[in-house]
């Protein structure tokens, strides 16, 4: 079973920012999907199994931009 969480990230302004953020998180454990949307702020992240938190928030710094939270 899969879970869907969608989270917002402050920072991104175009397409490079969407491919950075959606490949830091696809290189978590169980991620099968991303999809970020500059102009909303959202990320959509669909994985095996609910994703940690604190994970999520590294993986969103690391592409250098700020997890928020969950949307």
């Amino acid at each position: 079973m899969s879970a869907t969480t969608v989270y917002k990230v402050t920072g991104m302004t175009c397409g490079h920012c969407e491919s950075a953020v959606t490949e830091e998180l696809s290189a978590l454990d169980g991620v099968t999907a991303v999809k970020a949307v500059a102009t909303t702020g959202e990320v959509t992240v669909t994985a095996a199994a609910p994703l940690d938190d604190e994970a999520v928030r590294a993986a969103v710094d690391e592409a250098g931009y700020e997890l928020v939270g969950r949307a």
